[in-house]
């Protein structure tokens, strides 16, 4: 991790079709970022991967709320009066910053040193800046309804913590899962996909008794730290880190945030908070229904009180990405190498005629029909066999079967691991099941 650094992975990341800058063509737009070919499929296979830790459990059950909800949510969950960060600008070269951020960035005209150190720097006072992006509902903006894009997933799942009760039948302890799209006008945005604007979010929020609270928020902070470690995250690079007194929210009486050793330093992955019952109070106060659970058999009614772990999709598969990341010296040079778990490799196998004639493509081309039909599978004949087994090894594919004339006289393949190298003999025929159960016993 030493020399791993934030350009090698954007280089590799547009070199393979993982993401893009958004709008290059007309000069791009700041921090925001399309995703290409295989970074959808390796940002579905974390989503997916997030879903069937949730709904493997029995006690969990999905929502997928609006992006824009009534303004009237975000005034009683406290991000129209508060959800704020304090700005300065400076006068000269018009770059906006954090003011509670100066002593970690650099000056827009003098990188070596920070704002307001050069000679003509001439920041402004600081001041409050809503991080909530703004639009209206209508068909003419002047007599439209402001509303907002939500700038968190949390408060959808708050306002229907109702209607899940009714149609779930769960009672506490259990939890109401979502992913989706969020919305913040960042100040300084930045560091490639680790923080933009407009970002997906995985967010489960777990309803328990007041009592219960404190042993549920430890349960979920070990249960998110061995997800990561599951999926291939070295521990060396990931830590717990608990939120002393004077980073906690005022709704929280527990905080702790994963934190990983991304390029640019130890920051949050993940954070697991206890939000107690503040969540469910300000919306049944403002809304003027009650949100709390009924017990029928013994007539005890009480606000739940919430766990809730927040990561993000795009810092969590940008995590993947570097944790797999790994350059090494092979026979013929240097090879990198995305040592992806299998689950998350956006590719599993990648079948290979070693020529283009003699019949192995159509031998390759049928046993990559029976692949795919199983799992994410490509087809490749472009090239050396050298060459394409390095882009395969820069995309995270597992497994590369090549198919050469030794295949057209005894129906056999070699079949080669992307992490150790080793080649073997296989069976054609044996191929397909042989990955599947590779990949279900990872």
């Amino acid at each position: 991790m030493n020399d791993l650094t934030m350009d090698k992975i954007v280089s590799l990341c547009k070199r393979r079709g993982f993401v893009f800058p958004s709008s290059e063509i007309y000069g791009g737009l700041g921090s925001t970022y399309d995703y290409g070919h295989y970074g959808v499929l390796l940002k579905t296979n974390v989503k997916n991967a997030w879903w069937q830790a949730m709904l493997g459990r029995d006690d969990i059950v999905a929502l997928d709320s609006a992006i824009l909800q009534h303004p009237r949510v975000w005034e009683a969950s406290g991000h129209v009066g508060g959800f704020s960060d304090p700005m300065v600008d400076c006068r000269t070269c018009k770059a906006r910053f954090r003011a509670d951020h100066i002593e970690s960035m650099a000056c827009g005209r003098k990188p070596s040193r920070k704002p307001g150190e050069g000679g003509e720097c001439d920041l402004t006072e600081a001041r409050q800046f809503n991080l909530m992006f703004k639009t209206t509902i209508g068909p003419v903006e002047e007599t439209g309804s402001t509303v907002y894009l939500r700038p968190e997933t949390a408060q959808g799942i708050f306002i229907n913590f109702k209607n899940v009760l009714q149609f779930s039948r769960k009672k506490p302890p259990f939890g109401i899962a979502q992913v989706g799209k969020s919305f913040r006008n960042e100040i300084t945005p930045g560091n490639f996909v680790f923080r933009t604007r407009e970002f997906e979010q995985m967010e489960m929020e777990f309803f328990v008794p007041p009592a219960e609270a404190g042993r549920w928020f430890e349960h979920w902070v070990a249960e998110r730290y061995r997800w990561y470690t599951d999926l291939g995250i070295r521990a060396e690079n990931l830590v717990v880190r608990a939120h002393g007194a004077d980073e906690l929210s005022h709704y929280s009486s527990g905080t702790s945030d994963l934190e990983y050793r991304y390029p640019i330093g130890w920051s949050e992955l993940e954070g697991i908070a206890n939000r107690g019952d503040f969540d469910l109070k300000a919306h049944a106060t403002a809304s003027g229904e009650k949100l709390e659970y009924v017990d029928t058999a013994t007539g005890e009614r009480y606000v739940p009180h919430v766990i809730e772990p927040a990561a993000g999709v795009d810092r969590a598969t940008l995590a993947f990405l570097c944790d797999a990341y790994a350059e090494e010296e092979v026979a013929d040079g240097v090879r990198v190498v995305l040592r992806l778990h299998p689950r998350l490799a956006p590719v599993k196998v990648a079948v290979l005629p070693l020529v283009k004639k003699d019949g192995q493509p159509e031998v390759a081309r049928a046993l990559y029909d029976t692949l795919r039909s199983r799992m994410q599978a490509e087809y490749d004949e472009g090239g050396s066999v050298g060459k394409r087994y390095r882009r395969q090894d820069e995309i995270g594919t597992p497994w590369c079967v090549t198919i050469d004339h030794q295949s057209l006289e005894d129906g056999t393949a070699t079949l080669r691991d992307r992490d150790t190298l080793e080649q073997v003999r296989v069976a054609i025929a044996d191929i397909p099941a042989m990955l599947t159960e590779r990949l279900a016993a990872r």
